[in-house]
């Protein structure tokens, strides 16, 4: 098949969607369809290269790293759509969001009856924490932000959610056409329980105590991921035996960071900056895995720790409890209540005797998040697609 995928952030970019999309684009060339990313420009003129057997056709774009790093707004950009449809001539399309770049590629491909995937990773409280004044507006706020996406994703001819948490959340608010859960698939030959990871020399690495319960949190520090709800519960655990390693770099870092040195939470508390290479090493040396985020439509950082063998304390939100069976592979904590979350950590940390147990019943979960599974499964959505009469 020719296919032709396109979203709003892929490489360099390491957030959720961004992944996603590569190891899609990546993990289908590699099935021996031919494929083409489109996305805006993250060094602002746009250009066309070959990367992992993805052709990749960007936009011109210009930053808003003073909102976010990984932001780039694309130019008036349905031109340069125009040229890259009707060069490539794909059999479907594949957006990932409902952005400038992707609306342009719909339109452009309603107009040569292509048939259209959507998938959807997008929830208002996304772009919340950096809308100032929400809190007087926020039900006028959501709808909006809904609409706009809605008006996009009712124009193609299948939608897909990573979790069905997620696909009762985009029918709710009124998408017409079908919706299908299908995960977002993480590497299980590089996310697995590794013996030979020397825990000790990784922990000297990252500054992490080789004698302390270390709790790892793996992703962007920003507002919405409530990091904060973290460092607060460390004011209701009175120990000295519990670390908090935050492994990733974000908007947030710097007030973070001061949130830490107010609570006085000292070598509590370690920052390591972001991680990607050695990341299944860094998981390998936790003891257990947080992610106290309350806008997760799936969490592939909690999927990785979970495949690497870690238990895992999780937000009790939106998608996060599919990957919990409580007291089983982790625990959920209340949404937002530091004092809960501190509770559970307590609770883990005195549970060593049951971690390998509960490690050993998240690889099982895992399992059917696999990569493989996931190129087979959006290559089978593809066919019957193109099965169907418009």
């Amino acid at each position: 098949m020719r296919i032709l995928i396109s979203g709003t952030t892929y490489h360099p970019a390491l957030n959720g969607q961004a992944i996603f999309t590569v190891n899609l684009a990546e993990g289908l060339a590699k099935q021996g369809h031919e494929v083409v990313a489109v996305y805006p420009s993250e060094q602002g003129k746009a250009y066309s290269r070959t990367r992992n057997g993805v052709r990749l056709e960007t936009v011109s774009s210009f930053s808003l790293s003073f909102l976010h790093p990984d932001s780039f707004v694309p130019l008036p950009s349905i031109k340069r759509v125009r040229q890259i449809l009707d060069d490539f001539q794909p059999d479907i399309v594949h957006i990932q969001d409902h952005y400038p770049t992707c609306r342009s590629v719909v339109i452009e491909s309603k107009k040569r009856k292509l048939k259209i995937v959507g998938t959807n990773h997008f929830m208002p409280e996304n772009l919340a924490p950096y809308i100032p004044g929400l809190s007087k507006i926020k039900p006028l706020y959501n709808r909006l932000l809904w609409n706009w996406m809605l008006e996009v994703y009712n124009r193609v001819d299948v939608v897909t959610t990573q979790s069905r948490v997620a696909a009762d959340i985009v029918r709710a608010q009124g998408l017409r056409v079908p919706v299908f859960p299908a995960s977002c698939g993480i590497d299980l030959n590089q996310f697995r329980p590794d013996p030979s990871v020397d825990r000790l020399a990784c922990r000297a690495r990252y500054g992490l105590d080789p004698g302390r319960t270390i709790f790892l949190f793996v992703g962007r520090v920003d507002k919405e991921k409530r990091l904060d709800v973290l460092l607060r519960a460390f004011q209701y655990l009175k120990r000295d035996d519990i670390q908090l390693a935050i492994a990733g770099s974000g908007a947030e870092l710097n007030e973070l960071q001061a949130l830490a040195k107010k609570l006085n939470l000292g070598e509590r508390v370690r920052f390591t900056g972001f991680i990607h290479e050695n990341l299944h090493v860094l998981l390998n040396s936790a003891d257990i895995f947080t992610m106290p985020s309350e806008a997760e439509l799936l969490s592939i950082a909690s999927l990785e720790a979970m495949a690497c063998g870690r238990p895992v304390l999780l937000a009790d939100a939106v998608a996060l409890p599919e990957l919990v069976t409580q007291g089983v592979n982790g625990y959920l904590f209340k949404p937002g209540d530091s004092k809960d979350a501190a509770h559970f950590m307590e609770l883990l940390a005195d549970q060593s005797e049951r971690w390998d147990e509960m490690g050993r019943a998240g690889v099982e979960k895992a399992q059917y998040h696999s990569l493989e599974n996931t190129i087979k499964r959006y290559e089978a959505l593809y066919k019957d697609a193109l099965k169907k009469t418009s």
